[in-house]
């Protein structure tokens, strides 16, 4: 992987901020260091990553800092969100991070944390104030324990958040509006190879098997049926959405971590996946400069070119998940497993640790080693083009390999 200069914001806090009970919002009151509110490891906040990521924009970010005062980031304190941010600020653009939870990184200089839930009006309202652009990246039932919560909270956030989003951008005459969507909107367990934005239509809603990928469906067409919408003053709402796979890359906290903790416990000694399954991932670098192409897009100076988009956004390759996910046995000192049993064995199995985790919930909460959706991600090929970012927004993606990721996953846990 090629080497990639650090954020250099994140080098040394010079301010941080400190957010505060105001009415039905939060107001942010800056403070210095001293204060002792964004420390590192003293409380609990860890740098922000020493693998630092490449998200080289090859000169196209230019357009989006002049015209960019003020970005805002749902779902802000979390991994994805997070990097967006850095990324926004290293570019001198004013970004908020918003989110129910504080990242558990270092706040950057020119960025914000502002404590709100997608689906209170009153906070994203407030917010949003002085905003240009609006990355819509919260989300939730994406897998393990919170894929088997309640239809109504995934619905209430998924869909519920994306109602208010839209609608505080029209309030707010907000122009921009990039929502991270997801490959499974069009994914419903029959096999996709090649696939892109044009040919491809969304898997019915009343066949998705996970609440996750329907309520994604739904704010995805929420979100391009939203374009055009006229706003006060003239403007008009211009939005796009971004269909990535699944993520990767240094310090993710979601499936990596989980999948290492059931490895070392010996619980992955026969394969879940298919030996021949394809499939795209996308790391987080390369994530990042899609969502900022993809708003500099939705500006006079691109012609607007994005505006009622989708986009497929991976790292440009497809892969044999058995192949890559060697480097991941490897580096820990494990075999991978050749044992392959029936899928309708695996899918039992499955359905069982479902059903005891709602049975027991009450009592004792875990997180099933696998789901029945996440095996058929596994075991069914779904792959998609990337020829429409790459012409319509000028996406490049940068070379990266899981094997650096878990490098610097093993490096940070032992110097913990």
């Amino acid at each position: 992987m090629e080497a990639c200069p650090t954020y250099s914001m994140l080098a040394e806090l010079q301010g941080n901020l400190e957010v505060q009970e105001e009415g039905p919002g939060k107001v942010l009151k800056m403070v210095s260091q001293s204060e002792d509110v964004i420390q590192t490891r003293p409380n609990r906040l860890v740098p922000h990553c020493s693998q630092s990521l490449d998200c080289n924009l090859n000169g196209h970010v230019g357009p989006l800092q002049k015209r960019t005062a003020k970005a805002l980031i749902t779902g802000g304190g979390g991994y994805f969100g997070y990097q967006l941010g850095c990324a926004l600020a290293s570019e001198e653009i004013n970004v908020v991070l918003f989110d129910r939870h504080k990242p558990r990184w270092e706040i950057p200089n020119q960025a914000v944390f502002f404590e709100g839930d997608v689906r209170d009006y009153d906070a994203v309202f407030k917010a949003c104030e002085g905003v240009d652009c609006v990355f819509h990246v919260a989300s939730y039932g994406i897998s393990g324990f919170e894929q088997l919560q309640r239809k109504e909270l995934i619905e209430s956030i998924n869909v519920g958040g994306t109602k208010v989003i839209i609608e505080v951008c029209q309030q707010r005459n907000i122009s921009r509006l990039v929502y991270t969507s997801s490959v499974n909107v069009v994914f419903g367990g029959n096999p996709i190879e090649e696939g892109d934005e044009e040919t491809v239509p969304y898997f019915p809603l009343e066949k998705h098997t996970d609440h996750y990928s329907r309520t994604k469906a739904i704010a995805d067409q929420m979100v391009l049926a939203a374009d055009g919408t006229p706003l006060e003053g003239g403007d008009k709402l211009h939005t796009c959405v971004i269909r990535p796979p699944g993520i990767y890359g240094p310090e993710e906290q979601r499936h990596l971590p989980r999948i290492v903790t059931n490895i070392q416990r010996q619980l992955f000694n026969f394969a879940f996946w298919s030996p021949n399954t394809l499939m795209n991932w996308v790391h987080v670098g390369n994530l990042v400069q899609g969502h900022i192409l993809a708003s500099e897009s939705l500006t006079a100076e691109r012609g607007y070119i994005a505006s009622g988009q989708a986009y497929y956004i991976h790292d440009g390759e497809s892969v044999i998940f058995s192949e890559w996910i060697t480097p991941l046995f490897e580096k820990l000192g494990y075999k991978k497993p050749r044992k392959h049993v029936p899928v309708l064995f695996l899918r039992t199995i499955a359905g069982l640790l479902e059903y005891l985790h709602l049975l027991l919930k009450p009592v004792f909460s875990f997180t099933p080693l696998i789901t029945r959706n996440e095996i058929r991600n596994l075991r069914v090929t779904h792959t998609f083009r990337i020829d429409k970012a790459r012409k319509q927004l000028g996406y490049y993606p940068k070379k990266f390999t899981l094997a650096d990721t878990v490098d610097h996953y093993l490096k940070s846990r032992s110097s913990c």
